[in-house]
């Protein structure tokens, strides 16, 4: 076994530390003007822990300085998302109004703003047409849920599966006039994209239900006039971001051995627009793409490699070259994890964990940071990226300490290992500040992020080693990851905690079956039976990929990675938490679970959260877990 630990906080942001500045901003949706002059944001401050969400307001920033030029707020009921800026400056973008159900497309020009056509239900994604004439939108009219599957599952009463959410692109002239639905009222569009011409789109798109079908969907060619679907290939893999080449001849996507909804990584494809077979122009990279843009400079990636986001440029005829620039931090943006203007020049969100969010923009092998609204907020963690070697390969993970606690001295110091979902994923640095793990920071524990097999950021067979092999070589690679923490840190290995949620929370109940390690779990919406999960759940289409069959072909490769079948050899105690509408996990797992636990005699706390889905998003529910879970690894790891 080979073991490293090296400083992974990238230096690019600023180190000065004021007075704590609070509350803390965030920067969600940016946009980059084409003329590379603007950036756009929707800008949102909110104290830790706070009662309620931040509401946001349109920012528009000077690229070069960050000087705020303007703030939109034209609607103080709304929520604003889909920023998108226009070929003559002019700026998109969708405000929501959750009391009136309604979503309203919006244009910011020099006339200030104005209305341009309104869904009574859900609007996202606004893209502007070649000759800057019309828009685009992703339109749901009358949506029973949010669209995704993470989000609360629309109540099933009645005859099921007769009703779906279709959501369908929409056009509307910039000039005025009627939203046009334009795509089939049969196919849920996941994404889209202009093609050069301005005659269509190409889409990923599905028929049925949305949330049930993102994994298996084709990519279309639709015609802008008729809404007629062209299937362009059905790529037999997860295909995401699909961009269409500035000659209107080639379709490149991210594919892969993906899971979730936002959550990305593969190699990059091409197909011919006419149709055909995807051809892999990243074959055997290093490393997971994240975002794609093709404009008339080429081909532009973001990626994950090892523990450095990256932004890549590809030849789709000779693949990937070396990173433009990379850092061991987070990047986001409106339409991907990176925004090019039409120069050349490049604009994100960046964080880690111990450096709030900041704007970057600049030379994309030289970005600047133009935001500084967080400088003075100190972090409180010391975080450390940590590789080591399991069974021929190379891993990686991240292990966060509180701020001032020491690296060497007696091994006295607990540690909860957090996994993270997916099962195709990673855990990449975000800024603790809240939630659950800054209140176990707070309370003395070092957390541990590993990235085992199964996981982005080190290549296409890196995550498929995970196939038909749930929680064996991923469990044999966090235990190893554990004992690399050991020789490194002072922790003490009686003193282990176990958490995470989705596929975290399915290892999380698995490892206890498998291993005595643990002294205390947390759980959260967890899977305890891939049987009665399969036919339960409203994804199942995800687990095809990685299980080579479905469960009615194929039981005992389902059974056999069942915390259920082996609940008998549990024996730590573990609290689980769950969403009601949970319709990724259905909380029906949490609580097979819980009733096997009981059955075994093993200390078990079952919470059910009322209307939340796959993911506790309540701000009162979401301190309630917090609560619970820092008591849980008291009561266990301290004796509390």
């Amino acid at each position: 076994m080979r073991h490293s630990l090296g400083i992974a906080c990238s230096m690019l942001l600023a180190t000065t530390a004021p007075a704590i500045a609070q509350p803390l901003h965030q920067f969600s949706g940016l946009a980059f003007a084409r003329a590379g002059d603007r950036v756009a944001t929707v800008d949102s401050a909110s104290e830790p822990d706070a009662a309620a969400e931040g509401r946001g307001i349109i920012v528009l920033r000077d690229a070069a300085t960050g000087r705020v030029l303007s703030r939109l707020d034209p609607c103080p009921a709304c929520s604003y998302s889909g920023l998108s800026f226009g070929p003559a400056g002019q700026l998109a973008f969708i405000a929501r109004d959750r009391k009136a159900g309604t979503a309203t497309l919006m244009i910011h020009d020099a006339a200030g703003v104005r209305k341009l056509a309104s869904v009574q239900g859900l609007a996202a994604e606004p893209r502007w047409s070649p000759d800057g004439r019309s828009i685009a939108i992703l339109a749901t009219v009358g949506a029973r849920k949010e669209t995704g599957a993470t989000q609360a599952g629309a109540r099933e009463v009645g005859e099921i599966g007769e009703v779906n959410d279709e959501q369908r692109i929409a056009i509307v002239r910039v000039s005025g006039g009627a939203l046009r639905l334009v795509s089939p009222a049969d196919r849920f569009v996941y994404e889209y994209d202009w093609t050069p011409d301005g005659k269509g789109f190409v889409a990923t798109t599905a028929r049925g239900n949305g949330d049930a079908n993102w994994w298996v969907a084709t990519i279309d060619a639709i015609d802008a006039k008729t809404g007629a679907v062209r299937t362009i290939a059905a790529p037999g893999i997860q295909a995401n971001f699909p961009r269409v080449s500035p000659d209107g001849r080639t379709v490149a996507f991210i594919g892969g051995l993906m899971s979730d909804f936002g959550s990305v990584g593969g190699d990059v494809w091409t197909v011919p627009f006419a149709g055909g077979t995807p051809r892999d122009a990243t074959p055997g990279y290093k490393g997971s793409f994240t975002s794609l843009d093709w404009d008339a400079r080429g081909l532009h990636a973001a990626a994950l490699k090892g523990d450095q986001s990256a932004i890549v440029e590809i030849d789709p005829a000779s693949g990937a070259g070396e990173p433009v620039w990379s850092a061991g931090v987070s990047l986001s943006a409106g339409d991907g994890r990176v925004a090019f203007s039409q120069s050349g020049l490049m604009a994100t969100v960046v964080q880690d964990y111990e450096h709030g969010p900041a704007i970057f923009a600049g030379p994309p092998s030289q970005p600047r940071q133009i935001s500084h609204d967080n400088d003075g907020y100190k972090p409180v963690v010391v975080a450390r990226s940590l590789t080591w070697k399991n069974e021929g390969r190379d891993v990686q993970g991240w292990l966060l300490s509180p701020r001032g606690a020491a690296w060497e001295g007696p091994a006295n110091q607990p540690m909860i290992t957090v996994v993270h979902g997916g099962p195709a994923a990673a855990s990449t640095p975000q800024f603790v500040w809240q939630g659950s793990t800054a209140a176990l920071i707070g309370a003395g524990y070092w957390l541990f992020y590993p990235n085992p097999r199964g996981s982005y950021g080190q290549g296409e067979a890196f995550t498929a080693a995970k196939k038909r092999d749930f929680g064996g070589g991923d469990l044999r690679d966090i235990l190893a990851g554990i004992d690399a923490v050991e020789k490194n840190a002072p922790i003490d290995d009686n003193r282990l905690g176990l958490m995470g949620g989705s596929y975290g929370g399915f290892m999380s109940m698995w490892a206890n079956t498998q291993t005595h390690r643990f002294k205390a779990i947390h759980a959260a919406a967890g899977l305890s039976n891939w049987i009665s999960y399969y036919g339960t759940n409203g994804i199942n289409t995800w687990m095809t990929p990685f299980f080579g069959k479905t469960m009615y072909e194929d039981q005992a490769a389902y059974w056999d990675v069942s915390a259920i079948k082996y609940i008998s050899q549990a024996k730590t105690p573990t609290l689980i938490t769950v969403g009601e509408r949970d319709i990724e996990v259905p909380p029906t797992q949490s609580v097979e679970y819980w009733n096997g636990l009981k059955a075994m005699g093993v200390a078990t706390s079952l919470v059910i959260y009322p209307d939340e889905g796959h993911g506790i998003r309540n701000p009162a529910h979401v301190a309630d877990v917090r609560r619970r879970s820092v008591e849980w690894f008291d009561r266990y790891l301290k004796g509390q």
